[in-house]
């Protein structure tokens, strides 16, 4: 088995503000971080080039990461103040809205999005995991 390893760190910039609105802590309260993604894939075979996959191909990834991460508000689509929290947007905000917040809930969004952007190329390529953290103490996987 080969494994490679892509990441996209804390340096990127994709920075984002959130809140857990249900939590019992300071998370409650919408506060952000500067977003680090590891991705992990393997394959049993090397490509003609000799890789599990080229490194360079992984812009669909850091678009995707731009557009769901970079310099927004992430929503929970449950949220009970979503309808205020939403007039922001486009004014004071870049809004996306998810079903879950947690960097849990971030890797498997992420996991599922590469992986789906895998198989649509018909590559025979496993996504291990995607790790995300929020800096170098708080990080969360998720894998199948």
């Amino acid at each position: 088995m080969y494994r490679v390893t892509k990441k996209f760190g804390h340096d990127r910039g994709y920075s984002c503000a959130f809140r857990q609105w249900n939590a019992q802590s300071d998370c409650k309260y919408i506060h952000g971080y500067s977003l680090a993604f590891e991705v992990g894939l393997s394959a049993n075979q090397l490509n003609e080039q000799n890789w599990v996959y080229d490194f360079g191909n992984f812009n669909f990834l850091k678009e995707w990461l731009q557009n769901n991460f970079d310099h927004k508000l992430i929503l929970a689509q449950d949220d009970p103040e979503l309808d205020e929290l939403v007039k922001l947007n486009q004014v004071s905000a870049n809004i996306v809205i998810v079903p879950r917040i947690s960097c849990e809930a971030f890797a498997q969004m992420t996991y599922d999005f590469i992986d789906d952007h895998i198989k649509s190329l018909g590559h025979k390529i496993i996504v291990e995991y995607v790790t995300v953290s929020e800096h170098q103490a708080n990080s969360a996987t998720y894998s199948k």
